[in-house]
């Protein structure tokens, strides 16, 4: 995910404060979750504040982490829902074009197979259950939300701008597909 400023990515957000001395739960969004504490300094969402993650360790989905300078509860209770970003140029490049960061895949066109255009990403959220991907309709402005899976996403091709989505034919009755 990215934010307004391109050149900053999400790699995840504070969800709570963990025990007595500090820590906190961040729900991160990097393939590898510990790897959110090799970036160093990382910015917020919120002016002038700049977070260092310490003492890092996986618990269950999320990573519970030390922050520097930190060292109680109510401190780390104040950063609730602060989102941390890295700067992309500090991120590698994709080695293949298999890979990219799914900030890449906001604003991309989406295709059906025929290659009509049905709508464009507006972002790719996950509530639990894993990935969605949510295409804004060109038409009528609505949203909709695929999984992002191989199946329902075959295709991307973000230098050419466009992804292929493959619209489930079992839509619930009453809902029609994406013209």
């Amino acid at each position: 995910m990215t934010t307004q400023n391109t050149n900053r990515i999400l790699l995840g957000q504070i969800v709570a404060a963990h025990g007595i001395k500090g820590a906190v739960r961040i729900a991160v969004h990097t393939q590898d979750p510990a790897a959110i504490g090799s970036y160093g300094e990382l910015d917020t969402d919120r002016p002038g504040l700049t977070i260092t993650l310490d003492k890092l360790r996986l618990q269950k989905n999320v990573v519970v982490a030390h922050i520097k300078g930190i060292t109680d509860r109510n401190a780390a209770e104040a950063l609730n829902g602060v989102k941390l970003y890295v700067d992309r140029a500090r991120l590698p490049e994709a080695d293949n074009e298999d890979d990219f960061y799914h900030a890449d895949l906001i604003g991309l066109e989406a295709r059906l197979e025929s290659g009509q255009i049905i709508g464009q990403v507006c972002a790719l959220p996950n509530f639990g259950a894993g990935d969605l991907i949510e295409i804004r309709d060109r038409n009528s402005g609505d949203t909709f939300l695929y999984p992002f899976t191989r199946t329902a996403v075959p295709a991307i091709r973000v230098a050419e701008g466009y992804l292929i989505i493959e619209v489930p034919l079992d839509a619930p009755e009453g809902e029609e597909e994406p013209d």
